[in-house]
């Protein structure tokens, strides 16, 4: 690697101002940063780590909605008790992360604010309409992912915090990479009390994504056979050594009919 410097603030006002200050990079859990720094394809002088700051962590189920803290692991969203009653779709989707080293240290806020193409948390916030909650100001998931790898956080600005309305049928389904566990292709399904909301990732050239067409059909008929027949148009999509554009659109039709039928499994 290389020489930077390395900060542990303790409140995110200080995280904030080193940010402001510097030409600095958060680190949370580090399972996005860190490979890319040792590759060169990143090269911060000065490294924030958010460890420290108390406050960051934990999940609360509490009425009709969930609150996760930006620094929670993955495990403990996926095994959190309360979640998992409430919504067994949402704590689904740590649960599918990679490998258990990946889950004993990634956090919510990272994926979401690294916004990687192929991961996971961007569809089911996309889906279930989530709300990101920064040191600034909150930001609704259609207004936060604005294409591959960007997000609409500003240079000091940072996650404190991701809400999710509780809805009574959701459900995740992906096809898995089988070596790193990413999202070939992920959808997310949630029937809100104003609507369907699909959110897919892995497909995407410019990120996550929604489906209107699929949103219409379900909120006429939220059941899989009401995709029987639909399918997404191949521009846009990636296509590379794992799966080609062609391929993707045909997996985001199975997936979203898959986590569907979830859905209505999750809701009786």
């Amino acid at each position: 690697m290389y020489a930077f410097e390395f900060h542990q603030p303790k409140t995110l006002q200080e995280a904030a101002a080193l940010l402001a200050q510097t030409d600095g990079k958060l680190l949370a859990g580090g399972h996005s940063l860190v490979p890319v720094m040792k590759l060169r394809l990143a090269q911060p002088g000065t490294i924030v780590d958010l460890a420290k700051i108390g406050g960051l962590a934990g999940v609360e189920v509490k009425g009709d909605k969930v609150t996760i803290g930006a620094m929670t692991r993955h495990r403990d969203v996926a095994g959190d008790k309360a979640l998992l009653a409430a919504m067994p779709a949402l704590a689904s989707v740590p649960d599918s992360i990679g490998d258990p080293h990946v889950r004993n240290r990634g956090t919510i806020g990272g994926s979401i604010a690294n916004n990687d193409p192929n991961a996971d948390y961007p569809a089911a916030c996309l889906g279930l309409g989530a709300t990101i909650i920064t040191n600034k100001r909150k930001i609704a998931a259609d207004d936060f992912f604005t294409g591959m790898f960007e997000t609409a956080l500003e240079p000091d600005e940072i996650i404190r915090e991701v809400e999710f309305p509780v809805v009574k049928a959701s459900g995740y389904e992906k096809f898995k990479h089988p070596a790193s566990g990413f999202a070939l292709v992920g959808v997310f399904v949630a029937k809100h009390p104003d609507g369907v909301r699909v959110g897919v990732t892995g497909a995407g050239a410019n990120g996550v994504f929604r489906v209107p067409a699929f949103e219409e059909a379900l909120g006429r008929n939220f059941s899989p056979d009401a995709l029987k027949g639909l399918s997404i148009p191949q521009d846009g999509l990636n296509s590379d050594i794992h799966a080609s554009a062609e391929y993707r659109a045909h997996l985001v039709g199975v997936m979203a009919r898959r986590a569907t039928a979830k859905a209505v499994a999750n809701a009786g």
